[in-house]
């Protein structure tokens, strides 16, 4: 088992080797530019564009959600006040219709919430894949031969691309949008 484990080694340690001495005449050629996503979709301005088009999808909803809160507020403050006079039954009757309006607020409340992620999650992947596109295209446009995203620890500013590809997907969004 050790045998192989120490050829193993030999044969990684070839490989890195001749990779190492392989890799700087050809490095030095390549334009490399490194970009980060996640500053380009916060900034960018088809953010906020898809951010106001889902909260005026579901503003509707959210006003409902809303009047159901207030509904049962209004129901237990009347019978709070109220309790000292009601029966039994009517006592009962009340705790009960503050039961169903609750459950009803909480269904509510969730359906909004898994409809509002599962909308945002699919605007924010279209998002996503025009950035991307759009990352492509500036590289390509600008010669680059490798792009690296997301992941980097330290990216020095003579590669850190993001803000220029920033700036194109700013003009290329207010030119589709004139």
């Amino acid at each position: 088992m050790s045998l192989m484990n120490e050829k193993l080694i030999k044969a990684v340690i070839g490989v890195v080797l001749v990779f190492g001495f392989a890799m700087p005449a050809s490095a030095q050629s390549a334009k490399i530019g490194v970009v980060s996503l996640q500053a380009i979709v916060e900034r960018a301005p088809q953010t906020k564009a898809v951010m106001d088009a889902l909260r005026e999808e579901f503003a509707p909803r959210e006003r409902q959600i809303v009047a159901k809160q207030k509904e049962i507020e209004d129901l237990q403050a009347k019978v709070q006040k109220d309790l000292a006079v009601m029966g039994e039954a009517e006592r009962r009757n009340a705790e009960k219709d503050l039961r169903d309006l609750g459950r009803d607020f909480e269904r509510m409340r969730t359906e909004y919430q898994e409809d509002s992620n599962l909308r945002q999650n699919e605007e924010f992947g279209v998002l996503q894949r025009s950035i991307l596109k759009e990352v492509q295209e500036y590289a390509q446009a600008q010669g680059y031969d490798l792009i690296i995203g997301d992941g980097v620890l330290y990216v020095s500013g003579s590669v850190n691309i993001t803000e220029a590809v920033l700036n194109a997907v700013i003009a290329n969004y207010e030119a589709s949008s004139n």
